[in-house]
């Protein structure tokens, strides 16, 4: 049987076309994936990098609870016209303490991996109770009982802990002060916020919407403005030798 004839055979076998398709990809895969597993370190080491914050991680969980990764994507791709965009290229150590990542496969709304800082937090919580009063032809729905929903910090160290579990470096103190820490971060006139800064470097502390009451609109707009704001990009040299 010619080689033609046994590939014909295959086509009109869709059973056996399954078999040996999955065959080939798990080889494929394999190839990319068993390597990661003998290397000492697949993700460089970046000066600035640290866990989120208890505040920080409740509002990232809020932000994948709304859907806020179907229509923003969080990765800078290293072409001119996105970094001219969105600033420096995206690194994979930015990602190393997401669980799960918000890379993102479309952008409805521009990407924001570096809209740390770039808006202000009145900003933020005006683009939340209406988008279109600051950008008229935005399709972004509002969320406006993020500001009415008080935000306890009563399960965030069972939070850390999982995490924990899954890879990211929290230590104990860290877990011992989680429930200071979210309230500080929410509400700095009454915590220690030296000691915050210690455990999380770069941490804001303040009322990010406006008012004492710790809200799930505070949590959103500290993990907002915390992202790309950790690596200083003005001193930052990749490692030639990856």
């Amino acid at each position: 049987m010619s080689i033609l004839a046994k590939h014909s055979y295959i086509e009109r076998n869709a059973f056996l076309l399954f078999v040996l398709s999955f065959f080939v990809v798990a080889i494929g895969g394999l190839v990319q994936i068993v390597p990661l597993f003998y290397l000492e370190n697949t993700i460089e080491d970046v000066e600035g990098m640290r866990p989120y914050s208890p505040l920080e991680l409740a509002g990232r969980n809020i932000y994948v609870r709304e859907g806020c990764y179907v229509c923003h994507s969080q990765m800078i791709r290293p072409m001119r016209d996105e970094v001219e965009r969105y600033g420096h290229y995206s690194l994979a150590a930015e990602s190393q303490y997401d669980r799960p990542f918000q890379w993102g496969s479309k952008r409805t709304g521009p990407d924001l991996a570096r809209v740390g800082g770039r808006y202000s937090d009145d900003w933020h919580v005006g683009h939340f109770y209406n988008p279109r009063d600051l950008v008229p032809e935005s399709i972004m729905p509002a969320y406006p009982w993020l500001a009415e929903t008080r935000i306890t910090p009563d399960h965030i160290e069972q939070m850390l802990l999982t995490h924990r579990r899954a890879g990211v470096p929290y230590t104990d103190e860290m877990l011992e002060n989680a429930k200071s820490d979210f309230r500080t971060q929410a509400d700095p006139d009454n915590g220690d916020v030296d000691a915050l800064l210690a455990r999380y470097p770069k941490a804001q502390a303040r009322y990010f919407d406006g008012s004492p009451a710790i809200t799930e609109l505070d949590a959103v707009i500290a993990y907002l403005q915390m992202l790309g704001t950790l690596v200083d990009f003005s001193t930052f040299e990749p490692d030639a030798s990856r």
